[in-house]
């Protein structure tokens, strides 16, 4: 196993090379073929998709197989969002000039990170984005993904290698290991001096066993133990529109709510209102013994309902006396993705912000915005939740880092 994964790390990066010299034009018309090859094969792709939905059905929860799903309107989206890496400035190669008192010119430009290594799992629009937002800015992608998607992978692997060999970019640029055990996961970790860096995207657990194993640098990237505070100046109405959608728009993914946190002077009012307007999705609401009073459909939550990513229609809630129980609350749990408040007092709005410590913060407004997309970069990688070298929603210029050059007349030191 670890000589199959050595021979793609190779061949990536090797392929790299080239990559990293390209103009603008070569690569944005690799990634245009790629998203025509998508819609012009996607009759191909929708039927190893299926493939893996029948072999995941009994075995992954329903909210995973959303995940896992592609349809027409799906694949469309995916080309769209590679039309609009498309129309983005490119990251290589921008940066800024200073010179020295003796004389020195140094210039500062972004290139390449290099070879980008994805474990990622049951969500194949993530072997798209990564290998067009690699492409784009330069890097080699080596894709390892989930054993639910292998078939579907290994589809949109090949449609996409065959769209990059029609342009001047070399389709070896992008490897998928399509082995999916954990021998092929761990061969990949050991890549140093071929893989530059790791980016896990999925789940608490598989966020842990990568960076805790991994030789390769890692980016943590994903885990969402996202929360939304109703302040006791929020607007009901507002509050019940933002919460459901924060929590049902898509309960799958990482930034989606899964602890509503609600000031006690406006429980009453609030969490009926916010319970009617769910229950059409059948929403499972665990609370603490205040909110059991107030919805008696309820179940009683648990310590560990406050540490959980559900990932599923599930809603652990807790009334708390004040904003700083809710502040304590939220450092206590959170996983630094997304943290959102509603309210209409601005010092309580500004509090919060500057007492949260997540990548993203939100007044007003759903966690569901925290996404690359969303935030103007056309796909993502990955949200990072840690603070170095990047943070939050990780498009092309998160794919980067710097080179000095540096210019002299004979100077010495």
């Amino acid at each position: 196993m670890k000589e199959y994964v050595l021979e793609l790390c190779e061949s990536v990066k090797n392929a790299q090379k080239g990559l990293a010299n390209l103009n603008t034009d070569k690569k944005n018309d690799a990634i245009k073929k790629i998203a025509k090859a998508l819609i012009e094969n996607s009759d191909y792709i929708l039927e190893e998709n299926k493939k893996d939905i029948k072999a995941s059905k009994d075995v992954i929860p329903k909210t995973m197989i959303d995940r896992l799903s592609l349809n027409i309107e799906r694949i469309s989206g995916i080309a769209d969002s590679l039309m609009q890496v498309v129309a983005l400035p490119d990251p290589v190669g921008t940066g800024k000039v200073f010179v020295r008192p003796n004389g020195l010119k140094i210039t500062k430009i972004s290139v390449p990170i290099g070879v980008i290594g994805m474990i990622y799992e049951a969500r194949p629009n993530v072997t798209v984005d990564a290998a067009a937002l690699c492409l784009k800015s330069g890097n080699g992608a080596v894709l390892r993904g989930g054993k639910e998607a292998v078939n579907t992978n290994r589809a949109l692997i090949k449609v996409m290698k065959e769209a990059i060999a029609l342009s001047d970019v070399s389709p070896d640029v992008i490897a998928l290991i399509d082995d999916t055990t954990r021998e092929g996961t761990n061969a990949l970790m050991e890549m140093r001096g071929y893989v530059d860096v790791i980016i896990p995207r999925g789940g608490k657990g598989l966020i842990k066993a990568v960076v805790e194993n991994s030789k390769v640098p890692v980016i943590e990237t994903g885990a969402g133990n996202c929360h939304i505070y109703i302040d006791e100046f929020a607007d009901i109405d507002k509050a019940v529109k933002v919460a459901i959608n924060a929590k049902l728009s898509r309960p799958s993914v990482c930034n989606a709510v899964e602890t509503m946190l609600v000031h006690e002077s406006i429980a009453k009012e609030f969490l009926p209102a916010f319970a009617e307007k769910a229950r059409p999705s059948v929403l499972e609401i665990r609370g603490c013994d205040h909110t059991l009073k107030i919805l008696p459909e309820a179940i009683k939550a648990t310590e560990k309902d406050y540490e959980t990513e559900f990932d599923d229609y599930i809603l652990a809630v807790k009334v708390v006396k004040n904003l700083d129980e809710a502040i304590e609350h939220i450092r206590k749990y959170t996983t630094g993705h997304s943290e959102a408040i509603m309210t209409e007092n601005y010092a309580n709005a500004i509090k919060f912000v500057n007492e949260i410590d997540a990548a993203a913060v939100y007044v007003n407004a759903s966690t569901r915005f925290t996404d690359g997309g969303e935030f103007g970069f056309g796909a993502e990688i990955g949200i990072s939740t840690q603070k170095l070298h990047t943070r939050g929603p990780m498009g092309l210029a998160e794919l980067t880092t710097v080179k000095y050059i540096v210019e002299g007349n004979g100077q010495i030191r």
